[in-house]
């Protein structure tokens, strides 16, 4: 194809392939990632893109991040965020905090909260079927919470199925489930950055939550020291998982920050640029089931996050009113406006469009989608 002239030989067939709409094998996606041809991925990725969203739209999202409990059982070497149980630092957020940083969300234009915790072992189901309809008896908000990771803690500790759990919380009010803990998709790794869930858990998880008819992202983080086969071996997992459902709303790949982590103080070295938007563009032309894939300018940086829109990206994520996790592993404390985000969309060549957790549009100088409900 004439955008591709300038592709290496080594990697324009594969290129050419998944332009004609055929699948990339995993094989081919770890040909992609060796490859040093930045700029021909980055062209076909953005082909790619505009085919699957015509009209040069990039989503965003208001939406917080909040953390109802730093109390966790896992104590994973990449985690800064964690405090084991008996910490005098160890918290359980109270209601009328966690009401208060919704009403705040709710008043900036938010339509949704993303809710995620430590494994706490002192709290089981009905705690958290308890949250969810406090919630939404007083707020008309999504609830986007507990990942993988969290829903089969729950069951551990509560002694039900992970099915009975997703169904619990579900009918208590959850209305979709982040990818969280997903790092990669393989045993060695996670066992060497103390992740104890497995690969095959976490999938489970996310195959029963559709099951259940609930919607849920994907994510993957990479800096681990793994391999560019198990880079590729995640989005396979990823895909065929996405083959059999069809529940994955996005992709959202970060890098692993190591600043204030156990495992960060081994002297490793961060994932880069680079290879940031590598991974990006081979989602891309890899993931041709999952329909967005989302920058992350928190562990990037802004402008890398304005080039990843080139690199395959259709979505810019959130404005990010509060993050804490990534944030205590070194990344400076930071939210963007929307206004800001906006802005940073338009000058990348794309029109700004807020959507909601399930990608829904969100028409300007409409009623809110989330508001009191009282």
């Amino acid at each position: 194809m004439d955008e591709l002239w300038t592709a290496s030989r080594e990697i324009r067939p594969i290129l050419e392939k998944a332009l004609a709409g055929e699948r990339v094998t995993t094989e081919e996606a770890v040909r992609l990632l060796q490859s040093d041809d930045l700029l021909a991925l980055g062209m076909a990725a953005d082909l790619v893109r505009q085919r699957k969203h015509p009209g040069s739209v990039v989503t965003y999202i208001i939406d917080r991040n909040v953390n109802y409990t730093n109390i966790c059982i896992q104590y994973c070497h990449f985690c800064a965020f964690y405090r084991p149980p008996g910490s005098p630092e160890g918290y359980v957020l109270p209601l009328e905090e966690l009401f208060r940083k919704i009403e705040e969300t709710i008043a900036v234009g938010g339509t949704g909260i993303l809710m995620q915790g430590g494994l706490n072992p002192y709290l089981k189901i009905d705690y958290y079927e308890d949250l969810l309809r406090a919630i939404k008896e007083r707020y008309r908000i999504h609830l986007h919470c507990f990942s993988p990771t969290e829903i089969v803690h729950i069951a551990r500790v509560s002694k039900l199925s992970l099915r009975d759990v997703i169904r619990r919380l579900k009918a208590a009010g959850l209305d979709s489930i982040p990818g969280g803990g997903g790092e990669i998709l393989d045993d060695e790794i996670r066992r060497r950055i103390g992740r104890k869930t497995t690969s095959e858990e976490w999938l489970t998880v996310m195959r029963l939550a559709h099951e259940e008819g609930l919607r849920t992202t994907a994510t993957m983080v990479i800096g681990f020291g793994e391999s560019l086969w198990h880079r590729a071996r995640h989005l396979e997992r990823i895909r065929a998982l996405q083959d059999e459902t069809g529940g994955f709303t996005a992709f959202i790949p970060w890098t692993y920050q190591p600043e204030n982590t156990a495992l960060g103080k081994g002297g490793w070295l961060e994932a880069t640029a680079v290879e940031y938007l590598k991974l990006l563009a081979v989602s891309r032309l890899y993931l041709d089931n999952v329909d967005h894939l989302q920058v992350s300018w928190l562990t990037q940086g802004l402008k890398v996050a304005q080039v990843g829109l080139r690199f395959g990206a259709d979505d810019f994520g959130s404005t990010i009113i509060e993050e804490n996790v990534v944030t205590a592993a070194g990344v400076p404390r930071i939210s963007v406006s929307e206004a800001e985000i906006r802005r940073l969309i338009t000058d990348a060549g794309f029109r700004p469009q807020q959507r909601d957790t399930l990608y829904r549009p969100v028409e300007r100088g409409e009623e809110r989608l989330a508001h009191p409900a009282r």
